[in-house]
Parts: structure tokens; C-alpha cells; sequence
């Protein structure tokens, strides 16, 4: 227990430039004591206190301001960042160095009766507001921009934005590993595909226009 304390503050320090030091990351950070908790409520969960379970889960919830069901399964080195308002479903199922901003939600469609909730591989990262949802699986070291809708399995080393999520990045051109991702930076499709409609439009009007002052129009 003492040596997974020590990873997360260490992991928290490697990531956030806020950190200053172990003492201020294990007494301020909500997201280290959202997955703290968890461990515990998952543990009586898997001793089938499911009561017991929900109960920490919850308490947990009102402290942190982080959902986390304690029946998911959260591999090592979770980063969640600032906490507030994330959401893991019961079913999910969470790789090792994943880091979740705020507002991320990993829930279900509403349509699944038993695996209702996303997988999240090794090295994902999913930015502020993202939501995941159903029975799908984001593949390792890919990176979800802030406020995307994920409907469908996202290949590993892939960088998706959008309503619903759109795959921009893929193989052939790696993505950054996630602590260098910049979601501030991402590419927008929709507004790539009105650019290009403009431009057509553009030309048009000139052709147009240039068909005019020859009279071809005639």
C-alpha cells in the first residue's frame, strides 16, 4: 500500500507542473484521493460488501467530486486531474498510466446489459469534458480531445476529436505520448471540411465573374 502511495505522488509530480512537492499532492490533490478511495470500495466490492462498497464510493463522490463505481477495474498510475465532475462506469476497465481530465465521463449507452462500459488501454489520455460510452475499447497511447463524443473502438496510437469522435491521427503518424499532448491544439474536421467548401464557393463566384466580363455567358 505504502509503495502505491509513493507511485501516484511521484506520478503526480512527473506529470503536473503545479506540483510542487509529495506533501502538497498527497493532502490537496482530489483526483490521488478519488482513486485512494477506490481501492478501498473496490476491495469490498470483490468481497461482495457491494453495500459497504457504495458507501465509500459515495462518501468519496462528495469529498472528491469523481464518481468512480467500485466495480471497475483501475490499473496503476491513474492521473486524474482536478477530478471534478469525472464519472467511471461499473463495467470499465482502466490500463496503467492513464490520465483523465476533469468532466471525462467512461458510462454506458443505456443498451447493454452486461459489459455496458468502456475499455481504456495503457497510456491514454482523455481531455476535459470527453465523454466515452458503451462497450468499446480506446487503444493504447491514444489521445481523446477535450469535449469528444467516442461512440466507436479507437485504434491504438490514435488521436480522436469531434461529435461524434473522429479518428485525425493514426498509425504512420504516431501520436505524442500522452504527457506531452497538447488538446489545445487539435485539428477540427468539420471546420477543415468548411474551409474547403468555401473555398469552392470562392472559386466558383470567379469563374463566374470571369465569364461575365468576357461575355461567354451570352
Amino acid at each position: 500500500m505504502f509503495q502505491r502511495v509513493k507511485e501516484d505522488l511521484d506520478m503526480v509530480l512527473a506529470l503536473d507542473p503545479a506540483a510542487k512537492n509529495r506533501l502538497e499532492v498527497f493532502f490537496t490533490y482530489a483526483g490521488i484521493h478519488a482513486v485512494w478511495a477506490h481501492l478501498i470500495a473496490h476491495w469490498f466490492y470483490k468481497k461482495n460488501f457491494k453495500v459497504m462498497a457504495r458507501v465509500v464510493s459515495q462518501l468519496s463522490r462528495f469529498v472528491t467530486g469523481a464518481e468512480i463505481h467500485p466495480g471497475a477495474n483501475i490499473g496503476r498510475r491513474l492521473f486524474i486531474d482536478h477530478g471534478m465532475g469525472v464519472v467511471i462506469g461499473e463495467t470499465c476497465n482502466i490500463g496503467n498510466d492513464v490520465t483523465i481530465y476533469q468532466g471525462v465521463t467512461l458510462g454506458g449507452t443505456g443498451k447493454e446489459d452486461h459489459k455496458r462500459h468502456p475499455d481504456i488501454d495503457d497510456n491514454v489520455l482523455i481531455a476535459a469534458g470527453a465523454k466515452v460510452l458503451g462497450n468499446i475499447r480506446v487503444g493504447e497511447s491514444s489521445n481523446v480531445g477535450a469535449n469528444s463524443v467516442v461512440l466507436k473502438n479507437v485504434p491504438p496510437h490514435s488521436t480522436v476529436v469531434g461529435i461524434p469522435g473522429h479518428i485525425v491521427k493514426q498509425h504512420g503518424q504516431r501520436v505524442r505520448k500522452h504527457n506531452n499532448f497538447d488538446h489545445r491544439d487539435l485539428p477540427d474536421p468539420l471546420f477543415e471540411k468548411l474551409l474547403e467548401l468555401e473555398k469552392e464557393i470562392n472559386n466558383f463566384r470567379r469563374e463566374v465573374g470571369n465569364e461575365v466580363k468576357d461575355g461567354s455567358h451570352i
